[in-house]
């Protein structure tokens, strides 16, 4: 049994297996380690709202547990939501529920927010302070690879997690067709394209400094022995290189800034939505709005330095 559900629950405690074996069939069905962390902390924490077997759960410690988290945001709240949901439709299939007691629960609607995309200034402040994109030939190759994971995720529009989960059979680097083949959410995998050519030429003296041929592109141990790094361990970096370079940008903002610079290029939003990996392109459409912020200042700015000339 996971030793962390053995650990909160006890093994005697009637929803301890079903949790365990939902939690199994996630991992067999491709989930990454960092959802099925988000799962398991959202149902343990449901479960102290449960008395009883799984056959006879109803609506209504649901309903309290949610009810709980009044405090909470609205997409914390959905997500959890999401966790009960989707363990709730796993008894079902495998006759531990009659019935779905989801069916009747309202779903969670959270409003839509704009992306905060970083300064390009901001973020080449940020890289500059963990190395140069021409390194000193004694920089250590962990800064090395910090380098490169984070410009990996700036200049491919990737998440975080998923530049972490990069091997190096995932890069195709034939001169002048450069690509990296990117595993994102649901087991989708998109082919983005690396078409800044100083970002290649880094990616290839890190390949050279540490190498690598085969298995995780950005690992663990400075002695390269390690497996991949960690998406908290790169977030707990990134921190402290924003910190030493004085500028707040959240690793997720990365993404944003490159999916903007897209937008405002003059990008289509279906290339973009595909470079990203959304599944709909009504999320990318956020970004064309944030265009349009981007413009509306650049023109009040205008404005402001035409109305002082005039005095």
């Amino acid at each position: 049994m996971d030793p962390v559900i053995s650990e909160h629950l006890g093994r005697a405690h009637p929803l301890a297996a079903h949790l365990d074996d939902f939690l199994t069939d996630k991992r067999n069905a491709g989930a990454s380690g960092q959802t099925i962390r988000a799962y398991r902390g959202d149902l343990l924490q449901f479960t102290a709202h449960v008395d009883g077997d799984l056959a006879a759960l109803t609506a209504a410690p649901i309903r309290a547990f949610l009810a709980d988290l009044g405090e909470l945001s609205a997409a914390t709240r959905k997500r959890k939501r999401a966790a009960i949901a989707s363990f709730c439709r796993w008894a079902v299939r495998h006759d531990l529920l009659q019935a779905n007691p989801m069916d009747r629960i309202d779903t969670i609607k959270v409003p839509k927010t704009l992306p905060r995309p970083a300064a390009a200034a901001d973020v080449a402040e940020v890289l500059n302070a963990i190395c140069f994109r021409r390194p000193r030939k004694g920089v250590p190759l962990d800064r090395l690879r910090d380098r490169v994971l984070f410009e990996t995720a700036y200049v491919c529009g990737a998440r975080a997690s998923e530049v972490c989960g990069l091997y190096v059979e995932d890069l195709d680097l034939r001169l002048d067709d450069e690509h990296a083949r990117i595993h994102g959410k649901g087991g989708s995998v998109r082919t983005v394209l690396l078409d800044d050519r100083g970002y290649v030429s880094l990616l290839k003296l890190y390949l050279a400094r540490a190498g690598y041929t085969s298995g995780p592109l950005f690992r663990a141990s400075i002695n390269g022995s390690g497996g991949p790094l960690s998406y908290d361990a790169a977030h707990h970096r990134w921190e402290g290189y924003c910190q030493a370079a004085g500028v707040e940008i959240d690793i997720h903002q990365l993404r944003h800034a490159h999916a903007t610079e897209l937008i405002n290029a003059g990008v289509s939003i279906e290339a973009v939505r595909r470079r990203l990996g959304h599944a709909s392109a009504e999320t990318t459409q956020l970004y064309t709005l944030l265009a349009d912020d981007v413009a509306d200042a650049e023109i009040r700015a205008a404005r402001r330095r035409r109305d002082q000339g005039t005095r």
